[in-house]
């Protein structure tokens, strides 16, 4: 178990970019033990304290705004305009929580026959967070700002291939004065982590990540009773009716589809579109699409980086092989794309079997597939077929249809004629193969406390 080490690649370049070593069991331990110890530290420091930790996190996000997203942008491809986007959107959920956090943790009073009756929301512990790659700044921080907020204890697991943003996280944090025992970032591996999420230390975990490793993390938290609140895969539908507007309706779909070079869970991955404006919203789609610039991320004309390793690359590869094999056409936007590193050019399928990987699966690239339908109650059928349930998008100016989409599409969220967005003040969150629970809001601040009932005869 020693001088075990990562090596990352750039992503724009396919070639080693840097080499990290795992901490052995020993040093986990040790980590472990100091986060456990922490609990009560966190519990007792005052609530002013902790919005303070926010606060000066948000201004440290801003200050620094250009070199995080600089490392994100070399370690996972982001370009660097969208990179420092999602600063400023880290920066923006800290604001939140400080601003409202007060206001969340208050007791909740309810009338009962008890002279005094409420509900007090009380932090669980430490709190394991399992992070994925394609956000790496703002996935952790909808999580900690709340988690840190609420007085629990976060040890982060972030994905090998963002160690780097992981260990800039922790050193920003600790800047903006919130304690090491209470924020670490663990670089560790699979197995490792499994041990971690069954040690009785740890009180909890959220996952944001693919379905294997929600079903992994979920089946190590229920054998040990654990709370887990998991952010899974998606595959979006985007409905377009005849009454939408078209041209709002293309630029939203090329804005939810290319979004992060397509490595979304809340893509619009599915276009359903209404017979009768099918031809034009698929020309005016291919045309969006291949307005855009793929290259390096460093160069600010850039409007699409490469995907973030050589694995993704691979998998959409051969998904979008299979589902042409099985009888899809494939539809070119006749962009160039660099020879080396991890590039896709932006695609759009038709006729896409309803049985192949473009239709059953997540296709995490910039792929879109294009579905007809006759009617709007076989857009809602087409949409709830898929076995994910995260975000979805409806297009349209009718009342009754977008009335009825709210509580038809079975997902997570449905917006209308705008993409689907994370947002601090709205739960976020899927059903299904989509994952459970929810993050942001007060509603998430909940999900990692206990909510103990207090009852005065």
């Amino acid at each position: 178990m020693t001088n075990r080490t990562i090596e990352t690649l750039n992503p724009a370049t396919g070639l080693p970019r840097a080499e990290f070593p795992l901490l052995d069991d020993a040093e986990l331990e040790q980590r472990l033990a100091l986060a456990h110890a922490a609990t009560a530290q966190a519990r007792q420091t005052a609530l002013t304290d902790r919005l303070g930790w926010l606060e000066e996190a948000a201004r440290l996000l801003r200050e620094r705004r250009t070199a995080l997203a600089a490392i994100m942008t070399d370690e996972m491809g982001k370009p660097l305009a969208a990179a420092e986007g999602e600063i400023e959107k880290c920066a923006w959920v800290c604001d939140f929580y400080a601003e409202n956090a007060e206001h969340f943790l208050q007791d909740q009073a309810v009338p009962t026959t008890a002279s005094r009756s409420f509900v007090r929301p009380l932090p669980l512990g430490v709190i394991l967070a399992v992070m994925p790659w394609n956000f790496p700044f703002w996935q952790v921080f909808r999580f900690a700002a709340p988690a840190l907020a609420a007085g629990n204890v976060v040890l982060l697991k972030h994905a090998p291939n963002t160690f780097e943003c992981s260990l800039a996280i922790e050193q920003m944090l600790m800047d903006s004065g919130v304690p090491e025992a209470l924020f670490q970032s663990l670089l560790i591996d699979v197995d490792q982590t499994q041990r971690l999420l069954a040690d009785n230390r740890v009180a909890a975990a959220t996952l944001t990540g693919s379905e294997r490793a929600g079903a992994a993390v979920a089946a190590t938290a229920g054998a040990h009773l654990k709370k887990v609140v998991l952010e899974l895969g998606g595959s979006d539908a985007f409905i377009v009716m005849p009454s939408a507007d078209l041209d709002a309706a293309i630029e939203a779909a090329c804005r939810g589809r290319l979004q992060n070079s397509g490595q979304s869970c809340i893509a619009a991955k599915r276009m359903i579109v209404h017979e009768t404006v099918y031809e034009e919203f698929v020309s005016k789609l291919i045309e969006g699409f291949s307005n855009h610039v793929v290259g390096d991320p460093t160069d600010p004309a850039t409007t699409l980086g490469p995907l973030a390793t050589q694995a993704i690359l691979g998998s959409v590869n051969q998904q979008v092989s299979e589902t042409v094999t099985a009888g899809a056409r494939l539809r070119s936007t006749g962009i160039s794309i660099p020879e080396k590193g991890f590039y896709f050019a932006p695609a759009v399928l038709e006729d896409v079997p309803l049985d192949a990987p473009a239709a059953v699966d997540e296709v995490f690239g910039p792929v879109a597939s294009v579905f007809r339908v006759a009617t709007f109650d076989d857009a809602i059928r087409l949409a709830n077929r898929s076995r994910y349930g995260l975000g979805s998008v409806l297009f349209s100016q009718d009342a009754q249809e977008i009335e009825h989409a709210f509580s038809a599409i079975d997902a997570g969220a449905t917006f209308i004629n705008t993409i689907t967005a994370s947002d601090p003040r709205i739960p976020f969150g899927g059903i299904k193969s989509s994952g459970y629970g929810r993050e942001l809001a007060d509603i998430g601040m909940y999900e990692f406390m206990n909510l103990k009932t207090c009852w005065v005869a």
